[in-house]
């Protein structure tokens, strides 16, 4: 069932492409997220998955394509951008990925506490305490003067989430939070981002785990060679696929043939 409103839409994107050399990643992808809706991307890798999520943010520079966030400018990639806009699309939205990024030389408190105090320019005392506050909901409270060579893959992934929630987004994109996990490591993480769903974040999230996507999401895109093959509901998806290619994929992800 749906978290949403039936508000506007908080995300946008209409047309994206996308190319590298002669390699054409995007042809043509259109997203919608509204407010509290959990939108996963989902598909074979080399898809086009990561390249939509990292556009929705301005990471990744689309050859063409509209974005735009509720309250802020439409941005138009077939034209100029100024980076003023490009920014202002960023700083609706904090990304997760895949291997942490936390700066080595920065305890877990540092590591989370640099963007809003350092870019957003809020007051340090303020910050911390919420850091804190998040550190301790995730369940690394006393971690906080930690190493992230001290913690394990799956605390540092927490970590990475923390520092995101902490940058008050509108917005949470996640880009396959798993995937550099060993296998006993991934739950933790997605149950927390579980939680984040139900709680009413927005985000869009990139990912293999098709049983999280299944339990998770409002609303499922299946990507393969660029495009959005088949989207809808995650009982539709998962359980009534429409597309041949859609069909091919679930079966060989969810039921695999003995001994392949």
């Amino acid at each position: 069932m749906s978290r949403t409103d039936g508000s506007a839409p908080l995300l946008t994107a209409s047309g994206l492409h996308k190319s590298f050399g002669d390699n054409e990643v995007l042809r043509g992808v259109d997203l919608t997220l509204h407010r509290g809706e959990v939108v996963v991307l989902i598909g074979p890798s080399g898809s086009g998955k990561t390249t939509v999520l990292r556009s929705l943010n301005g990471l990744e520079r689309p050859d063409a394509g509209v974005v735009a966030v509720d309250g802020g400018p439409e941005i138009d990639f077939a034209h100029r951008v100024p980076p003023r806009a490009r920014f202002a699309l960023r700083d609706r939205s904090a990304m997760v990925f895949q291997h942490h990024n936390l700066f080595p030389h920065f305890t877990v408190l540092e590591n989370v506490i640099e963007g809003p105090w350092r870019v957003q320019g809020r007051p340090k005392d303020e910050v911390v305490a919420e850091a804190r506050a998040l550190l301790d909901r995730v369940g690394l409270g006393g971690r906080e003067d930690s190493r992230p060579h001290q913690l394990s893959g799956g605390q540092q992934q927490r970590v990475g989430i923390v520092r995101a929630l902490a940058l008050r987004p509108d917005l949470l994109l996640f880009d396959e939070p798993t995937s550099a996990l060993d296998p006993e490591l991934v739950g933790e993480v997605l149950l927390v981002i579980k939680e984040l769903a139900d709680e009413g974040w927005s985000m869009v999230v990139v990912t293999h785990e098709l049983s999280f996507a299944r339990e998770a999401a409002d609303h499922v895109l299946f990507l393969d060679g660029g495009v959005v093959v088949e989207e809808g509901p995650p009982g539709e998806i998962f359980g009534a696929p429409r597309e041949e290619r859609t069909q091919r994929f679930l079966t060989r992800i969810l039921r695999p043939m003995d001994g392949a």
